[in-house]
This record gives structure tokens, C-alpha cells and sequence, in this order.
């Protein structure tokens, strides 16, 4: 846990200095920021007590909801500049949505961590690639809720798809299933995360991709 706590806190100081370092974005900081937390799903297999991942990510809600602009404690984001200006850059309370995906997904399914990463590897992966891929390639755009471009959704989907197979086969030989065994279910999951990433408003992704991948997993036998 202590490990975590500190990769955690190395990974949000890191991203809240990349713009100063290599003059970077504040937006392409918040997607590094997210694909890094978004690799805590591998470490889960060798902690001992089940709801130690919960209690990894759970501080973090605190902490990222005190740097917004959301914080009822006025001064509390000073002091967390750098994480701040990654909130605010972002959609104000996407960190916090992303820390309260995770912790709920690491409660219910400590046990079963490849659940766990095909709900986040897409939010992590999937939305970066989106993101990138469509503000520099896209030109096809449509608004369901949001503004989306075709070639935006079209990185999520595959990105996903390779980030979760790739989070399976790790996963594998670990907990000894076969991937080609939930194939149709990673498919299924990353299809539906991409139809409800272009359906979110705002950071409300970061709630609903995780929660409908994993649901959508489940239903297709995945987590049998």
C-alpha cells in the first residue's frame, strides 16, 4: 500500500510539472496522469488483504475533491496547486470520478482484478487515445451528448480493446482462464465504452465507462 501511496503521489507531481518541463499541455498531462493511475489494476494480485486496493485509492477522492474549485475549504487547492490546475483544466471533478470509479470497482472485485481493468484500461487508455487521436485527426464529428469525432471514437474503441487484452493475458497467468474464453465479453465491453464515452457530458465518463464496461463484461461471462 505504501508502494502505491507514494507511485500515486510521484505520478499526480510529475503531471502537475509537465508543462514547465517539456511544455506540454495541462490537458495532455491530465491524460498522463490518468493512463498511470490507470495501470494500478497489475498490482492488485499481490496485495494480501482483500480491501487493501479499495484503501489505495479511496484517500484520493478527498484529496482530489479538495483541489477543485469544489473544495469547501477556500484555500485548500493553493495548496495543492499543481493537482489544481490538472482539475480545473480538466472537467472540474473528473479526478474525483475517476477516484470513486476505481475505489468502487477495487471493493467489489478485489478478487477478480482483470474486472477491475477492463473498466479502467479503457478510461485510462481508450478516453486518452480519443482524445489525442481526435482533436489532432478528426474530422467527422457528431454530437450525441457531446461533441465526438468518428476517428476519436474509433481510437477508443480500438485502444480499449488492445489494453484490455492486453491487461487479460496478464491476467491469465495469474488466475489461470483463457482469454479467447472472454473474448466476446472484451469486445462487448470496449464497444459499449466507447458508445457511452460519446454519450457522457463533460468528466461524467470517468463514472460511466468503468461502470458500464465492467457491466457489460459480466453480462458476456466475463467474470465467471
Amino acid at each position: 500500500m505504501l508502494l502505491c501511496y507514494g507511485y500515486v503521489s510521484v505520478v499526480i507531481l510529475v503531471s502537475s510539472r509537465l508543462d514547465g518541463f517539456l511544455h506540454i499541455s495541462r490537458k495532455t498531462s491530465r491524460k498522463f496522469l490518468h493512463i498511470m493511475i490507470g495501470n494500478l489494476p497489475f498490482v492488485i494480485p499481490f496485495f494480501a488483504l482483500y480491501f487493501s486496493p479499495a484503501l489505495v485509492a479511496a484517500p484520493f477522492i478527498a484529496v482530489t475533491f479538495l483541489a477543485s474549485s469544489y473544495s469547501p475549504l477556500g484555500k485548500s487547492n493553493r495548496k495543492l496547486k499543481g493537482l489544481a490546475e490538472i482539475t480545473e483544466e480538466g472537467h472540474q471533478l473528473g479526478l474525483v470520478f475517476y477516484a470513486i470509479s476505481y475505489t468502487a470497482l477495487a471493493f467489489l472485485f478485489a478478487s477478480k482484478p482483470y474486472v477491475i481493468a477492463v473498466g479502467i484500461l479503457p478510461m485510462a487508455y481508450g478516453d486518452a487515445a480519443a482524445s489525442i487521436i481526435g482533436e489532432k485527426y478528426g474530422k467527422r464529428r457528431c454530437k450525441l451528448v457531446a461533441e465526438k469525432s468518428l476517428e476519436g471514437s474509433v481510437a477508443m474503441f480500438l485502444v480499449s480493446l488492445a489494453s484490455s487484452s492486453a491487461g487479460l493475458v496478464f491476467f491469465s497467468a495469474l488466475y489461470h482462464f483463457s482469454v479467447l474464453n472472454v473474448l466476446v465479453a472484451t469486445v462487448a465491453a470496449s464497444a459499449v465504452a466507447t458508445l457511452i464515452e460519446g454519450f457522457s457530458p463533460m468528466s461524467f465518463d470517468n463514472l460511466t465507462v468503468p461502470t458500464f464496461s465492467v457491466l457489460t463484461f459480466l453480462l458476456y461471462g466475463g467474470g465467471a
